[in-house]
């Protein structure tokens, strides 16, 4: 890492989606932190603080928000607070998510208006917010970067309706790609192979998600936090100024097995 240290360096962008350590957005956060990037924080809400301060602190975040997205008004004064303080913006990472356990244990066919609107509404429609709100921050061009799963493209046993979910997802980047790309604003869903996140272990039967994961990959492993996140810092750097509206898998090659 030492010979890109300062690869972004100037570069200032928020983080959506920590909730611990082991958190896919702590690990890219703190990559970008490293490679010279100044990153603002949000937090899910009070009983999260505890967890998430500490960490933001550690990122010399100077920025550490509230952020529901359920919530009226919370990612506008996201936002505001971010104008206020740099005045312009270049990379958002969105790694949230949510589904209620009723419907995301339940077959697709099972599954709840409320909690399929729910689901969508925070781990798709957000991004589109976000992308709405930063449109104006990113005056020189920016990097709207978020979380998808194999099981967007592919059945996985016990994704069920957030494969749909992401698969929607996934589809809004490479739309908002086509839309902001004249504005030099790239777009892009990082799709890491599972890990051990508090909000993956909600699925059922994760632990056999994961031995699977293993047998598949190429690598026979699972990645790493800091390897998203490197994928990242790539993505986000102007070494990538050529991409945008991409799918990038980081998961040791899972995706290419039949």
């Amino acid at each position: 890492m030492e010979s890109i240290r300062n690869i972004l360096a100037g570069k200032k962008g928020l983080i959506v989606g920590i909730a611990n350590e082991n958190s896919i957005a702590y690990g890219c956060a703190s990559v970008l932190r490293q490679l010279g990037a100044e990153c603002a924080v949000t937090y899910l809400n009070e009983k999260a603080e505890k967890y998430v301060r500490p960490l933001a602190e550690q990122l010399q975040a100077p920025l550490i928000l509230p952020l529901d997205v359920e919530q009226p008004g919370q990612l506008e004064n996201v936002f505001a607070e971010i104008e206020k303080r740099w005045g312009s913006l270049d990379f958002i990472i969105h790694s949230i998510a949510y589904c209620p356990a009723d419907d995301l244990h339940g077959r697709v066919v099972d599954c709840s208006l409320a909690g399929f609107q729910q689901a969508m509404h925070v781990s798709c429609y957000s991004f589109i917010e976000m992308a709405r709100l930063a449109e104006p921050l990113m005056k020189h061009g920016g990097s709207l970067i978020t979380m998808s799963y194999y099981g967007a493209d592919k059945v996985v046993e016990n994704y069920n309706i957030m494969g749909p979910v992401k698969a929607a997802l996934e589809s809004v980047s490479r739309y908002l790609a086509n839309e902001l790309g004249s504005k030099r604003i790239r777009v892009h869903a990082v799709s890491p192979g599972p890990l051990k996140t508090r909000a993956a272990s909600g699925i059922a039967h994760f632990d056999q998600l994961i031995e699977d994961a293993i047998a598949r990959a190429p690598q026979n492993r699972l990645v790493e936090i800091e390897e998203v996140g490197m994928t990242c810092a790539f993505l986000i750097s102007n070494a990538a100024s050529g991409l945008t509206g991409q799918t990038i898998y980081v998961d040791g090659g899972q995706h290419i097995k039949a």
